[in-house]
């Protein structure tokens, strides 16, 4: 564990000038989706375009083109959480039910293993499965941000927790860094929606009721 601190502030001083700069502007992305503020999305888009190289040139193939796909995803984030409904209203904060999030873990998973074993045997992509899984869940996690799925959270704590290992074992110290940090944020971030969550439906429940 010490060595590895040390490599992170290492790599924060010295070698790794444009992976800190994604790593604040990451920061800055997940503190302001917590407060459901649409300049999340222009901080994300500049972090991932940083990230869309770093990960290509250490062959964290998976990763890069993950990074890519929130280029995309940064824009219809803006998007959609600026639209207002014909009452003037911003997008409200949905949850989903127990069974919808089985089907779509069960389906996610089998488009993993498929897609990480052609990742595997015909590329020169390194731990396949691993990043395959994270990326996966990481795509359509994303896209449950933009709808403001409240367990959008949830995902984001395992995917986080397990790209550490990956981010670890590829040298990128500071950016595993910034995900344990992640871990602890997407916490708060999930009791700072569900809280909000609760509200709405509060409001939305008749007089009287």
């Amino acid at each position: 564990m010490i060595d590895f601190v040390s490599g992170a502030v290492e790599g924060i001083l010295t070698y790794s000038k444009w992976e800190l700069v994604a790593v604040v502007l990451a920061v800055a992305y997940l503190l302001l989706a917590m407060k459901q503020s649409q300049w999340c999305w222009p901080a994300a888009f500049v972090s991932t375009t940083i990230y869309t190289v770093l990960f290509w040139e250490s062959a964290l193939l998976m990763e890069s083109i993950l990074s890519a796909y929130y280029l995309i995803m940064a824009v219809y984030g803006w998007w959609s959480w600026h639209k207002k409904d014909s009452a003037g209203n911003e997008p409200a904060i949905t949850s989903w039910s127990m069974m919808l999030h089985i089907k779509v873990i069960i389906g996610l998973s089998v488009l993993s293993v498929g897609l990480a074993y052609v990742m595997d045997n015909y590329t020169h992509q390194d731990y396949a499965y691993l990043d395959t899984f994270t990326t996966v869940f990481a795509v359509f996690t994303t896209w449950m941000v933009t709808q403001k799925v409240l367990e959008n959270w949830v995902y984001w704590l395992v995917i986080d927790a397990a790209s550490i290992y990956l981010y670890i074992a590829k040298g990128f110290d500071p950016t595993a860094l910034l995900y344990m940090f992640y871990c602890v944020m997407v916490v708060f971030g999930y009791m700072k929606w569900r809280g909000e969550y609760q509200k709405q439906c509060i409001a939305m429940q008749p007089q009287g009721a």
